[in-house]
């Protein structure tokens, strides 16, 4: 396709409608809240266990209200385990939310009792994946809610970052992340963003990078945080996970929107074992490893560039692109479809890209090679195009660097030899981004794009 070859412009609301839609809908939202919310009742009250892993996973971490870095850790390899709390007083019970670390709960029980001897059963489930567990409905009262783990996801324990307990109305006021944020149309955040990010070491080296990209990321405080696949080095399995990249950028794992990459199909306990055993749902939101989600006027889509030889995939994208009526989009995934490093351009990305272009999408984030690049507004074919999308190569979250072999078209930007993170910045239609060296020095900042 020429740069002079019209687009198609897919089916998208007029900005104003969007955010007159977005305030009737915050109206409406709010309104119906305030007449049956539901109230967080466990935060802060007095919790018991089965076991503790050790003074540092006692179970009040898990009724503290940090989501991300204290958590309840039962002893590992034995079942049943269990954590209460007590609630102080009968409570009729509605909601259970549970936020899973790595080691999560295959089969449990949510519990009640009155009196913590007698329990009854209010929900229970033999297919747990780990993440975010959102019980809504339950039926049940008591002044002690449980959850009774009988069969581990891992072979590790039970481990919750929060264990939130709710009472009362049909509806939570959402004190917790989302996966997919609702938020007025016209406002700005920041997203941080990186690639191949895991190598097989810890901050006691000094060579060691992730801890280092890590601190950027802490440094920026994104709304949310964009990987580009090779999360975890070499064969990415569950154990590598946890004794790495959770020591690290796992202090962000709440709020990560992960992509696969190529060594996340390595783990000898099959493809994807670890990096679904590490992220549960957070990698699987909608069930498969591509989803999106929306964050004012953007659409973000992951896609998992190991299988976009399948039809599933390709059909699911275009189906998500007609479906939204944002007026900005962005994808990322691991594979790019242009590099100026030892990987190359990857043609497997090719056809995801026409159908992006051919929707109007503005922005690619993608890893691999392990390097900085950045390209001015193209189409498929590498023509210069001002209504192209500008791609963003970020494999630098902590990988062994790779050389530049063979610069390509397009190519504004090219930086090897170093690590670092996106700080990217979206605007209600906008984008624009910088690259954060360990250092906290900005390497490189591109131009402000006005989305098409």
């Amino acid at each position: 396709m020429s740069s002079t070859t019209p687009r198609s412009v897919p089916h998208r609301l007029l900005p104003v409608l969007v955010a007159l839609a977005a305030l009737l809908a915050g109206v409406l939202v709010a309104t119906g809240r305030a007449e049956a919310a539901e109230t967080l009742l466990s935060q802060g009250k007095p919790a018991a266990s089965s076991s503790k892993e050790g003074s540092s996973y006692s179970s009040g971490k898990a009724v503290d209200g940090n989501l991300t870095s204290t958590r309840w850790a039962s002893l590992e390899g034995s079942d049943p385990q269990w954590i209460r709390v007590d609630l102080g007083a009968v409570s009729p019970i509605s909601r259970v939310k549970l936020f899973w670390e790595a080691a999560y709960g295959e089969a449990y029980r949510i519990q009640v009792s009155d009196d913590a001897a007698t329990w009854t059963t209010v929900y229970s489930t033999s297919s747990g994946d780990g993440g975010e567990d959102d019980l809504a409905g339950l039926s049940g009262s008591g002044r002690y809610v449980r959850m009774y783990g009988t069969a581990r996801g891992t072979e590790y324990g039970y481990s919750l970052y929060e264990f939130q307990v709710f009472g009362g109305g049909t509806s939570t006021p959402s004190p917790t992340p989302t996966v997919t944020p609702t938020v007025p149309p016209g406002d700005s955040f920041v997203v941080a963003a990186a690639g191949d990010i895991a190598a097989q070491c810890t901050a006691s080296s000094s060579s060691c990078a992730h801890p280092k990209t890590a601190a950027q990321v802490q440094a920026m405080n994104p709304e949310f945080v964009i990987t580009m696949g090779d999360n975890q080095y070499d064969d990415a399995r569950l154990s590598d996970f946890q004794n790495y990249y959770d020591k690290t950028w796992g202090k962000f794992k709440s709020k990560t929107r992960p992509a696969a990459g190529n060594h996340e199909t390595y783990d000898p306990a099959g493809t994807y074992a670890g990096y679904k055993g590490y992220f549960g749902s957070i990698a699987t939101p909608q069930g498969k490893t591509y989803y999106s989600y929306d964050r004012g006027n953007w659409h973000f889509i992951a896609l998992d560039s190991n299988y976009f030889d399948q039809a599933a995939q390709i059909n699911w994208l275009k189906a998500d692109l007609a479906a939204t009526t944002k007026g900005c989009v962005a994808a990322y995934w691991h594979h790019p479809l242009f590099s100026s490093g030892e990987h190359g351009n990857d043609p497997v990305s090719k056809p995801v890209w026409k159908i992006l272009y051919d929707a109007r999408a503005d922005l690619v984030l993608n890893g691999h090679d392990h390097h900085y690049e950045r390209f001015a507004p193209q189409n498929p074919d590498a023509q210069a195009d001002p209504g192209g999308i500008v791609e963003i190569l970020g494999g630098m979250g902590g990988a062994s660097p790779y050389n530049i072999e063979n610069v390509q078209p397009n190519s504004l930007k090219r930086l090897k030899d170093i690590y670092g993170v996106l700080k990217l910045k979206f605007g209600p239609d906008t984008f624009s981004s910088q690259l954060i060296g360990t250092d906290g020095a900005v390497k490189d900042t591109s131009p402000t794009y006005t989305c098409h």
